[in-house]
């Protein structure tokens, strides 16, 4: 076994951990108070080469493989889950369903600037009535002629409506399968299609500097060729976005645990109270080794997970203890660097606030927790 990195994959993760410290660090806590989506982190971290990593080299992208991708979503979520968000998002729920499902000439029309950070595109899942339920959507894409005709809405999609988005993959219901379950489908909605609105979300707990929307389709009309791979695949394509997906969730927590850490650590090195630094006490103390162990466990089954997924070999599983794991290990981290703050860490002056309340979407966001224990249960054969 070699759980060594690549030097390429070394130099990526000092490169993005110093932009993320220089370029994010300083703006995030504003950013977050405000609720401001900043299109001018967003363009530096474009040149960074942040979007389209694992996208071949023909469409724009970086060519690198998903651990290379991951590893970056770490080091941005070390520092703020807004700005990983926007990156894990724009990657695996945005490129990801046109790179692996889109014809050639989807791919040409829309890859080359989403891979350049130029435009960000939306994936249309979760609806008011179905979030955990995710088959159960209530859209419907009717037949006339030579278009769709679409009907519903969406909520708490990612980059749907920022200035630079482009479009959305919608899933939708296209019919009734014959044994009487939706035939779902997904579809290319491009910004400005007249009946397609987005309203932009706010009063967020957390990644309060991303952009959350809200999508509605009355009568919205859009080419037949719009269509993302076969009719009725949507539900397939769905699940398959969503393993990539878990990994991306996976990387914020983990990486949004190691921020955690790093700022308990100082903060208890540097606080002093009896004559001595808080890290001496034992109490401390353990709370500190009990977080680093976490953390090496959790960075293990991730890079296992995304591993298994560069070999082609079935990663479903792993994706979904990964997601489950990290982002749980995330709330325990984030707990424990509160506590160790003390009444500091409740004040929005110190960043462990921010990641206190970053932390709770990754427990719920692409599948919950009790989802992902469900998703485990069935692979291990127990359901």
């Amino acid at each position: 076994m070699d759980f060594s990195l690549s030097m390429e994959q070394e130099i990526l993760r000092n490169s993005v951990r110093d932009f993320a410290v220089n370029e994010i660090k300083p703006v995030a806590g504003e950013l977050d108070e405000k609720e401001i989506f900043s299109y001018e982190t967003m363009k530096k971290m474009a040149e960074l080469g942040l979007f389209g990593m694992f996208v071949s080299e023909k469409y724009g992208g970086q060519g690198m493989d998903y651990v290379s991708y991951i590893i970056a979503t770490e080091e941005i979520a070390r520092i703020d889950g807004s700005h990983a968000a926007t990156v894990a998002a724009g990657n695996s729920l945005g490129i990801g369903p046109l790179y692996y499902f889109g014809n050639e000439e989807q791919k040409q029309r829309y890859l080359p600037k989403l891979c350049s950070g130029e435009a960000l595109w939306g994936f249309g899942l979760t609806e008011p009535d179905a979030g955990s339920d995710a088959a159960n959507s209530k859209t419907t894409a009717v037949p006339d002629g030579d278009e769709w005709v679409i009907n519903g809405s969406k909520i708490f999609i990612t980059n749907a409506s920022t200035d630079i988005t482009s479009g959305v993959t919608a899933l939708c219901r296209t019919g009734t399968r014959e044994d009487g379950r939706p035939e779902l489908s997904c579809i290319l909605i491009e910004t400005g299609t007249p009946g397609f609105e987005t309203r932009e979300m706010h009063g967020k707990l957390m990644w309060r500097a991303s952009n959350t929307s809200e999508l509605y389709f009355d009568d919205c009309r859009v080419p037949k060729e719009n269509m993302l791979g076969p009719i009725g695949d949507g539900f397939h394509q769905m699940m398959q976005t969503l393993d990539g997906g878990r990994l991306s969730i996976g990387a914020m927590g983990l990486g949004g645990a190691q921020g955690c850490f790093d700022l308990a650590l100082k903060y208890s090195k540097e606080r002093v109270q009896f004559g001595k630094s808080i890290s001496h006490f034992q109490v401390n103390a353990f709370k500190l080794a009990d977080m680093a162990m976490e953390i090496e466990c959790a960075r293990l089954i991730l890079y296992k997970a995304c591993w298994l997924r560069d070999r082609n070999k079935p990663f479903s599983k792993e994706a979904a203890m990964a997601k489950l794991h990290c982002s749980e290990v995330m709330y325990r981290c984030a707990n424990h660097a509160v506590q160790l703050h003390g009444g500091y860490g409740l004040m929005k002056e110190y960043d462990v606030e921010r990641f206190y309340r970053d932390q709770k979407l990754l427990e719920i966001g692409e599948g919950t927790s009790e989802v992902q224990r469900i998703v485990i249960s069935r692979l291990i054969g127990a359901l």
